[in-house]
């Protein structure tokens, strides 16, 4: 099995631990991020993998090399300028498509800056039984950025929590392609606070409290349509190379503006809740020290 471990960021957060080394290298109780998520990758049965670089690159390579590079066929995706998320896969896309007799096959997409006990081979299954372009891990948490399902885990939209408090908001909008009815946009971006209800809270207040999920913490927008369910995305995702030549946008661009587009198309892109299991981003030097006490205390391994 494949897999891609995006690497390439500043990790601007983690200063000053990243002034001299790449995140990659930041380490957790004595191992490097990069060794922790390729060896919980290649426990997963991930025998080629490709991880982009950007800051401090060099060093990400020497280190690959002092490690025999873990056993594995490790490719090298240099950014000479960050592409984010979506121009990053994009750039490495010939890696999961340079073999056509596994197009079929499904391939992992994970943040080198997370950790996390989520099932990555009840992830898999799921995906390949929906037959899914993608599936992401998502849960019932806070989060400024939330992704929005609706009852069939279909993506459906985003909500974004702004410093000044305000929530916008953007539904997915499924495109008419009958040739009467063409259509510009596949996504309306609106305010929040005006768009929608949330069953008797005012719609700014509507979060996520780490509690199972209720219609307490769904929203519709006001008048018609289904509730959607906003779900915090975990950095990890299930792609079938079958959603590459779908990707059209060029540059730099986050892989979650091409999901809205494909959703929007009526292409599969489905949540697959990991509310149960352990997850921790580990973008600030606290979060390091909180997840090496998770550690200890034995909460992932």
């Amino acid at each position: 099995m494949k897999a891609m471990i995006l690497a390439a960021g500043l990790g601007t957060r983690l200063r000053p631990l990243t002034d001299s080394r790449p995140k990659a290298l930041v380490e957790l109780s004595g191992r490097t991020l990069l060794e922790i998520t390729i060896t919980r990758l290649r426990s997963q049965g991930v025998t080629e993998l490709i991880l982009n670089v950007h800051h401090f690159a060099d060093q990400v390579l020497d280190y690959l090399h002092s490690k025999n590079n873990f056993g594995l066929r490790i490719e090298v995706s240099r950014e000479d300028v960050l592409l984010d998320t979506g121009g990053g896969l994009k750039q490495a896309s010939w890696f999961f498509l340079e073999d056509p007799r596994r197009l079929d096959e499904p391939f992992l997409l994970h943040n080198v800056d997370v950790v996390s006990t989520i099932d990555l081979a009840q992830m898999l299954q799921s995906h390949k039984e929906s037959q899914a372009l993608a599936t992401l891990a998502v849960q019932q948490r806070d989060s400024s950025r939330q992704l929005l399902f609706d009852a069939h885990s279909q993506l459906s939209g985003r909500r974004i929590r702004h410093k000044s408090g305000e929530d916008s908001l953007e539904l997915v909008h499924p495109v008419d392609e009958s040739p009467a009815s063409p259509q510009k946009s596949a996504v309306i971006p609106s305010v929040a606070r005006n768009l929608l209800s949330s069953e008797g809270e005012d719609a700014s207040t509507v979060h996520a409290s780490g509690s199972p999920l209720s219609t307490r913490h769904s929203f519709t927008p006001t008048g018609s349509g289904p509730l959607l369910h906003p779900l915090a995305f975990s950095g990890i995702h299930v792609l079938s190379p079958r959603l590459l030549p779908f990707i059209h946008q060029s540059g730099i661009f986050s892989i979650i503006d091409t999901y809205l587009h494909l959703a929007a198309q009526n292409q599969k892109i489905l949540a697959f809740r990991a509310d149960q299991f352990y997850w921790r981003d580990l973008g600030r030097p606290s979060d390091l020290a909180q997840a090496a006490s998770d550690l200890q205390q034995n909460l992932f391994s």
